[in-house]
């Protein structure tokens, strides 16, 4: 049985959601950023994609895929105190405009368009630096899940042993 945060992003809209995640991922290493699907937050929410840049930085991602799910979504900004850039990650054919009104903070937020091949950063995310203690506690959480899920992967009968954080 595979633990809760091992996967993969799912909604009716998962063949599009994963696209964007696989573009996503592509433009992120191609830039040495190292990413992880559904990543759980200590607040109980979780990242769709949270990474590592080559400098140490947490960047995360909120992926969406259809304009209700984007306008009905009112706390991203719980995202923000988890990481250095927050980008949302949309499909192509998406209407973004909404991304620069007020309520969704575009000083605050990087805009990546992608596909199932690839991806292109529309809007640069700002760099919002987290404190040294916030950030080497979050990249510890990174680590530990990556590390779990990779062992998971190989050997199923380790699912049973491990903190879920």
């Amino acid at each position: 049985m595979a633990e809760p945060d091992s996967l993969p992003i799912t909604s009716p809209d998962q063949p599009v959601a994963a696209d964007v995640v696989r573009g996503i991922g592509r433009l992120f290493a191609r830039n040495d950023v190292w990413c992880l699907a559904e990543m759980p937050l200590r607040s109980g929410r979780r990242a769709d994609l949270m990474g590592l840049d080559s400098k140490g930085r947490i960047v995360i991602v909120e992926i969406k895929v259809s304009r209700a799910d984007l306008l009905g979504d009112s706390k991203w900004p719980d995202y923000l105190e988890f990481c250095d850039r927050f980008y949302w990650g949309l499909p192509p054919g998406l209407d973004r405009g909404c991304l620069d009104g007020e309520a969704f903070l575009p000083e605050l937020c990087g805009v990546i368009v992608a596909d199932g091949y690839d991806a292109e950063i529309l809007r640069p995310a700002p760099m919002r630096p987290l404190a040294a203690a916030r950030r080497k506690v979050e990249i510890e959480r990174l680590a530990r899940t990556s590390l779990r899920r990779h062992v998971h992967s190989a050997d199923s009968r380790t699912v049973q042993w491990g903190s879920k954080t």
